[in-house]
């Protein structure tokens, strides 16, 4: 049977797909909801009091969303072979760290960090850097013992610190840790600490949601001056890699750690031999994926345009809806449909409840509305894609989305170490300014690019080299 949920695959691949994409059209031309709810076009000046929430807003909740529920698969599963909490502890700082320096090494060798304007030997250290990140993150697919591969990693690691201390930066900068790829380093905490909360309350669902309250409480408390809230809110022993702000995103990594556990349950009786599809209903899942994907668009539209109550009202009658569909879930795939749904209502529900609070949702600076309301869709776009891709067995068409979910950390620095440096050597890059001149050809030039970063991480995937920390 098959081992892995492609919709989670699916899922992590939508989030790093539109990840690029939204950094590749051209800013100033599209429509405002082409881009952060709060950076509206033409001068993208961030307006912290705009509400609202477009698709570029649901990028990195769906991420944080996908990371959250392949704790089950990824940690569950150690634990469930008896190993110690202390080996899986030590995993968790590790990987963190290994993040943390993806983070900083990235960021310095970008293009634009190197050199302004961009010349030839910031592309080329671009490419280098590119090129180093693979012994840094990957298993060199040769026979040779685990030391001599555990030696070729050290080395990478060796030559890019040496890189990061010796290059002249732009503007006459120096190495500096705190200067990072911020995206990156919040995946590094959630990663460390949403891996640590899932360990200790594996299959303890109500303990792990109970820890959000004492979040929400040193947010809430860290406003009054003189409380040991706020000391402990503004606490940090390294500033430039934790900040209790980053913790914020729990709210969207600890659902998500549930609805991985669903997906397990799931597999598990996939895989026990279980007679999955023959007593569903064949319209309840083409009515469910109109369901979920409307309520994805609707609530985009909606809180963007700020039409609250109307989107209130059609989005209850469409969960009332759902909920009659599933409401007799006998088999595997309807139970966990029923528990996608179930728990992405709530949520939904619970963000729109909150939408008033704080002055309207927003991702920047991100409102409790915003994590609610983010999972709760986060939720729904996992179920569309597991009746897409592992009910439907849509493979084909969702091949790019599952490939390059399986290998985020290459989708991720593809366009900015690798395609853009190597087609400003060719001087073809340029040519992408004529990409400028309306809405139109300035989102070809995005969706050109995104290809092209699909097409390089489909063929490291296909020859099986993956980064992973």
């Amino acid at each position: 049977m098959n081992k892995r949920a492609y919709a989670l695959d699916a899922l992590r691949g939508y989030a790093i797909i539109s990840m690029v994409l939204s950094g590749a059209i051209v800013f100033g031309i599209l429509p405002g909801w082409m881009y952060h709810a709060q950076e509206q076009p033409p001068t993208h000046v961030f307006n912290p009091d705009l509400p609202g929430i477009t698709w570029v807003d649901l990028v990195f909740p769906f991420f944080l969303f996908a990371m959250g529920a392949a704790f089950p698969f990824s940690v569950g599963k150690r634990i469930e072979r008896g190993e110690k909490q202390l080996h899986l502890v030590w995993d968790a700082v590790k990987r963190g760290l290994q993040l943390t320096f993806f983070a900083i090494f990235i960021q310095h060798f970008y293009p634009w960090s190197l050199s302004n304007p961009e010349d030839m030997k910031s592309w080329l250290l671009s490419l280098t850097c590119f090129a180093l990140l693979f012994p840094m993150f990957m298993r060199i697919p040769l026979k040779m013992p685990d030391w001599a591969h555990l030696v070729i990693k050290i080395l990478a690691y060796l030559v890019a610190l040496a890189l990061l201390i010796t290059t002249d930066y732009a503007g006459g900068k120096i190495f500096n840790l705190a200067y990072s790829n911020i995206i990156i380093l919040v995946l590094a905490n959630m990663s460390v600490f949403g891996t640590l909360i899932y360990i200790f309350t594996a299959n303890k669902r109500w303990v792990r949601i109970a820890i959000l309250p004492f979040i929400m409480a040193v947010f809430l408390g860290s406003k009054v001056d003189g409380s040991w809230t706020q000391a402990l809110f503004n606490f940090t022993p390294f500033p430039w890699m934790y900040n209790f702000m980053f913790l914020k995103y729990l709210f969207i990594v600890i659902p998500g750690s549930i609805a991985g556990e669903y997906l397990l349950e799931w597999m598990s009786n996939r895989n026990s031999g279980e007679i999955e599809s023959q007593n569903v209903d064949c319209k309840i899942p083409i009515i469910l994926l109109f369901i979920t994907i409307g309520l994805i668009v609707l609530n985009l539209c909606c809180l963007y345009s700020r039409l609250l109550v109307l989107n209130l009202i059609v989005t209850l009658i469409v969960i009332v809806i759902g909920y009659y569909l599933l409401r007799n879930a006998d088999n595997n795939y309807s139970k966990l449909w029923k528990n996608l749904f179930i728990a992405g209502a709530y949520l939904l529900l619970l963000g729109l409840f909150f939408e008033a609070y704080e002055g309207g949702i927003k991702k920047d600076h991100s409102t409790y509305s915003y994590y609610f309301v983010t999972s709760g869709l986060a939720s729904m776009a996992l179920l569309a894609f597991n009746i897409i891709c592992d009910y439907y067995g849509y493979i084909r068409g969702t091949r790019f989305l599952v490939m390059s979910g399986q290998n985020p950390m290459i989708a991720y620095v593809t366009t900015n170490l690798f395609t853009v440096p190597l087609l400003s050597i060719l001087g073809v890059y340029p040519l992408f300014s004529y990409f400028s001149v309306n809405p139109w050809l300035g989102f070809l030039r995005g969706v050109i690019i995104t290809i092209i970063a699909v097409l390089i991480t489909m063929f490291f995937t296909r020859i099986k080299c993956f980064w992973r920390t």
